[in-house]
């Protein structure tokens, strides 16, 4: 394995300055009261393209040489990496094709193709997902950016948590959502080498716990194909991610999916901010677990806000 090292961070960062945003912290003495611990929410729903995955994306498309860029990029995604990876290919001036779940949220299909994507679809499971890629791979011989399974998408995720122990001094800890991993991988890459006594946690849904039977069997479990309303983590950790989780990871706190709605909902009403339900888990997990975060000083990224509004899961 090529594992990213904490220089790779570094430098992906200053790659990528001028093609993402420093995105706020933000805090809510309402919810701090629900919870009974300062929660400072990092807000990368704000981020370009409305989603963490810019980082990673832009430091790939960023990082390839001429000739490697000339047959663009491609990748499989639920949402968030393929529009975030058209953005990025977009800048560069390259084209990029993403396979996509036929069920993904209309938006982020939108959302691909508004960025200069190709859109191509597949069924909802990791197996169709991966063979439908293989031809899309065959037939443009594109450079193949994986969601999070890569050194490259890492290094560059790590960039949100170097960002956020420099807005806050002090965290007990930092939480994040679960899916493939790539961001709580790159947490774990930034904060053992800037920040080792911070403890760091991942949230995952109930209904696609593949992360939480993972850490506690020891070893990688991969569902294929769960069912939840957080879209973006349905996904299977991979070798690369798994080192980082394995190693380096407190806890993962699972939720149920009425959970996950009512800390999106709370959000939305008390913050004013726009976000998508994956990034609604860590909070549910906080709320879930009010014990284990009780007086402590919680980092809590939110990774994305690109939401079906016509879909809100309190509406259905």
């Amino acid at each position: 394995m090529d594992i990213p090292t904490f220089a790779d961070m570094l430098a992906a960062h200053e790659r990528i300055g001028p093609y993402i945003h420093r995105t706020p912290v933000l805090t809510s003495s309402h919810i701090d009261g629900l919870a009974g611990a300062e929660l400072f929410f990092k807000c990368e729903n704000l981020q370009k393209a409305g989603a963490f995955k810019a980082r990673g994306a832009s430091n790939a498309v960023f990082g390839l040489t001429d000739e490697q860029a000339a047959k663009g990029v491609a990748t499989h995604s639920s949402g968030n990496h393929g529009t975030c990876l058209s953005y990025a290919a977009g800048r560069r001036g390259i084209p990029c094709t993403v396979v996509m779940p036929r069920t993904a949220p209309q938006a982020k299909k939108d959302a691909v193709r508004g960025y200069g994507g190709r859109v191509v679809e597949c069924e909802p499971s990791t197996s169709s997902r991966e063979a439908v890629f293989a031809e899309v791979v065959a037939e443009t011989g594109a450079e193949f950016v994986h969601p999070y399974n890569d050194p490259r998408v890492i290094a560059g995720q790590g960039t949100c948590s170097r960002e956020l122990a420099e807005q806050v001094e002090a965290l007990d800890a930092v939480i994040a959502p679960i899916g493939g991993g790539g961001m709580v991988s790159g947490t774990c890459l930034s904060l053992s080498n800037i920040a080792p006594t911070v403890k760091i946690y991942a949230a995952e849904p109930e209904q696609a716990d593949d992360a939480y039977r993972s850490f506690k069997a020891g070893r990688i479990i991969a569902d294929d194909a769960p069912t939840t309303v957080a879209d973006g983590l349905k996904v299977p950790l991979k070798e690369l991610t798994w080192h980082f989780v394995s190693s380096h990871v407190t806890d993962i706190l699972t939720v149920s999916e009425q959970e996950i709605i009512d800390a999106m909902k709370l959000i939305w009403k008390r913050m004013k901010i726009v976000m998508e339900p994956s990034s609604a888990v860590p909070l549910a997990a906080i709320l879930r677990n009010r014990e284990l975060f009780a007086g402590k000083r919680v980092g809590v990224i939110i990774t994305g806000g690109n939401v079906d509004l016509d879909k809100l899961p309190w509406l259905s």
